[in-house]
C-alpha cells in the first residue's frame, strides 16, 4: 500500500479550495465531484511534489462527515492506493482493524472500488485500488 491521499472534511468546498490555494499553494486538480452514497461532494488538489489533497465537503445533514464540518472541518482520513482491494481488507480485518465501509464503487475514482476501516488511534482509513480521478481539468 502506498499513501495517495489526504481528506480533509470543509464547511464549503469553495472557501477550502480558495484557502489550500492561497495558504498552501495548492492548484485544483479535479472537477466537484458528488459521491451520492457517502453524500458528499469531493475535489482534490495537487502541488508538485506532495500529496494530493481531498477536500469533503457534506451534502446535507445525514451525511457521514455532517456533524466534523459544522464543528468546523479537519483531518478526515489517509488513503492508501492497494493492488486488490478485498486482500488487504481481509489482511488488515486479521490485524484487528474495523471495516466501516464495504467495498463500493466510488464516483471520484472513475467508480473503482473504496472502502473505509477504522485503525488504532481513531485512523479513518480509505482504501483504493486504482490511481484514476474522475473528472480532472487542465492546470
Amino acid at each position: 500500500m502506498i499513501v495517495d491521499h489526504i481528506g480533509i472534511v470543509v464547511k464549503s468546498i469553495e472557501e477550502g479550495i480558495s484557502y489550500w490555494e492561497k495558504v498552501f499553494r495548492y492548484k485544483q486538480l479535479t472537477e466537484i465531484v458528488v459521491n451520492t452514497r457517502q453524500k458528499v461532494k469531493v475535489v482534490f488538489l495537487t502541488k508538485e511534489n506532495s500529496l494530493l489533497i481531498k477536500l469533503i465537503e457534506p451534502t446535507d445533514e445525514t451525511s457521514p462527515i455532517y456533524r466534523i464540518a459544522r464543528k468546523g472541518g479537519g483531518l478526515h482520513h489517509l488513503a492508501f492506493r492497494c493492488k486488490e482491494i478485498n486482500e488487504e481488507i481481509s489482511r488488515l480485518k486479521g490485524l484487528g482493524l474495523r471495516v466501516i465501509t464495504n467495498p463500493e464503487p466510488g464516483e471520484a475514482f472513475e467508480n473503482n472500488q473504496i472502502a473505509f476501516l477504522l485503525g488504532d488511534q481513531a485512523l479513518n482509513i480509505e482504501l483504493i485500488d486504482t490511481d484514476k480521478k474522475a473528472q480532472q481539468i487542465m492546470l
